[in-house]
């Protein structure tokens, strides 16, 4: 199968007091002014949309339907051990009207389908909860 690109997304990012970014289609226009908390948030908000999406296709390719729409509340962490930072994930999902069963299939399949979720894995600590 060819590899065909699906979107790419563009921001312009500057520095300092008067900080932000912005994109180039104009959906995102923040003003920054401290890099964080402002990155683990964006991260953290970017990873979350994306992995609502991957545990819709999730539950379609099982042939279940979701009673409501996913809800995924996220917590990145920035960390830092002997000069080295690093990052921690909490992902606590709601799949309202679903047997948990099935509901833990679906938000463990669907980091498999997640770019974001390809992309930490192995990288960083990622706990999933069902809530």
């Amino acid at each position: 199968m060819t590899e065909k690109l699906v979107f790419t997304g563009k921001t312009h990012n500057t520095s300092g007091r008067n900080g932000g970014t912005v994109s180039s289609d104009g959906t995102l226009n923040l003003k920054l002014p401290q890099p964080h908390p402002a990155a683990e948030n964006l991260f953290g908000a970017a990873w979350s949309a994306c992995y609502m999406g991957a545990i819709e296709l999730a539950a379609q390719q099982r042939k279940v339907k979701l009673p409501a729409g996913p809800e995924v509340d996220t917590e990145i962490d920035l960390n830092v051990k002997d000069g080295s930072y690093f990052l921690r994930a909490r992902m606590n999902v709601t799949l309202d009207g679903l047997d948990r069963d099935i509901a833990h299939e679906i938000i463990h399949a669907a980091h498999e389908i997640c770019p974001y979720s390809k992309a930490v894995h192995g990288n960083i600590d990622v706990e999933t909860n069902l809530v």
